[in-house]
Parts: C-alpha cells; structure tokens; sequence
C-alpha cells in the first residue's frame, strides 16, 4: 500500500460526477489514476458496479472478491475481475469509515454480500413496478452512456459493491440484514484504478437502509463520483503497471 499512499500526495482532482438521489450516473477512471465515492449531502448508500471500459465483460466479480477479502471490504483490498480475467480492477485505499469496524450485531459497511436492489424482486414480494432500485438505475445509466436500450445491457449489470451499507448476518438466523448505516457528509471511499474503468453508481433508494427500501418514501441524497490524476512520479519509480488477465490457458483439459 506504501505505492498508492505515495502516489496520492498532492493528488489533482480531473473530474467529478454526481449520482442524483435514486438515480445513477456512471464515469470512467484511466489506469493509474485514483476516485473517491463521497457522501455530500447527508446519510445516503450507493450501489457500484465496474467492468474493463473497452470490454464489459470483463466485470467486478463479487462472489470471489468475497472469497479473497471477506464480506465486507476496506482499504488494501481488491476488486477483483470474473473469469476468463481474474485480475484486480481496483484497490481500496482509504476509508474515512474504517473506525466502523464489526458491531455488537455483526454488521459492517461496504458488503460484498448483497446483490442490488431489484424491480423483479420488489415485484414478486409486493407486486407493482417501481424504476429506482438500483438495478434499474444501473441499467439505465449503462444504456445513456452505450447508446442501447436499458434491456439490452441490463445483463452488463451486476452485482454490486454496497458502499456505505451496514450490513451483516443476524446471529440466530444467519439471515441478511441491513441497518441504518454510519456514513455522514465528507465521509469518502476511494479506490486506485488498476485498469481503465467505466464505473456506475446508484444512490440508493433506500437512504441510509434504515428504513424503507425500494420506494419513493426513504430521505433520499446524492453522491459524489471524484477522479483524482497523481502528480508525482511514485507509480513510475515502482515500476507499476496494469495487471495481465489471468494466464491460464482455457484449454480446461481438452
């Protein structure tokens, strides 16, 4: 980690982006360079999604950055890419929530354990057609940014990075649960890009998921996408360098 520290002294900020409350926006990070999710304007989770930005399927894999990291992710772990790739996609390299830690109750913030918040899921346990979860937020963005209709690249979209979230298993049931998470304004989660990214990011319908999920009825708020360039050379004299895709062979025995 003393590489990433090092590049970011006196980092430049190159972009911004905002996530409208229920809503989602994506943007895209050059290798090398680092961005923060910040929370701006009150208590408020996000869903991120990453894939390659010059192939999406190359995609963040969930299940197996669980597998490496643990259910839950903070600063030195990865974000590591689905198969045929297996490589890392982004490295978390601060946490303005890590004094967070595990609570009483087991929860975290920043799972790897939930999916996304759904309209077939939300469909099939009230009925209705509600727009904002934030697969649909996810899958929207996606489309304006490809020029494809949201059903085209709603299969592009997948499960997600909670950020923010406080989430754990309960102890007696094992069940997932959520609870009103920790995060106020200024607080920030930030990642170095270890390859070029298109991200998205959906503000949660849920707010702080201390309450009522996929509806209009949670305090909703934005949040805030930052693209940071680095403006020393500490990245050059260590010798970094994107990481290869996976060398396996794919012959798989054949």
């Amino acid at each position: 980690m003393d590489v990433y520290a090092r590049a970011a002294e006196g980092m430049e900020l190159v972009g911004e982006a905002l996530a409208p409350a229920r809503d989602a926006v994506t943007f895209e990070v050059p290798a090398g360079h680092f961005f923060r999710i910040v929370s701006v304007n009150g208590p408020q989770v996000g869903d991120l999604n990453l894939w390659n930005a010059h192939d999406l399927s190359e995609r963040f894999y969930t299940g197996k950055t669980r597998a490496l990291h643990g259910t839950h992710l903070s600063t030195g772990d990865r974000m590591w890419s689905g198969f045929p790739f297996m490589r890392p996609m982004a490295t978390i390299t601060a946490d303005s929530l890590d004094w967070y830690g595990f609570d009483e109750f087991g929860g975290s913030v920043h799972d790897v354990i939930g999916t996304r918040c759904d309209p077939y899921t939300a469909h099939l346990l009230s009925g209705g057609q509600y727009h904002n979860c934030c697969h649909s937020n996810l899958s929207r963005s996606l489309a304006a940014q490809t020029g494809q209709a949201p059903q085209a690249v709603e299969a592009d979209v997948h499960d997600v990075l909670n950020v923010f979230m406080c989430t754990g298993f309960t102890h007696d049931t094992h069940q997932y649960f959520m609870k009103a998470s920790p995060v106020r304004p200024g607080d920030f989660l930030e990642f170095f890009a270890e390859i070029d990214l298109l991200g998205a990011l959906s503000a949660c319908p849920g707010g702080d998921c201390s309450t009522e999920h996929s509806s209009d009825l949670a305090a909703c708020h934005p949040l805030k996408v930052e693209i940071y360039r680095p403006v020393n050379d500490a990245l050059a004299s260590a010798g970094w360098s994107s990481p290869s895709a996976s060398g396996y062979d794919r012959s798989h025995g054949l």
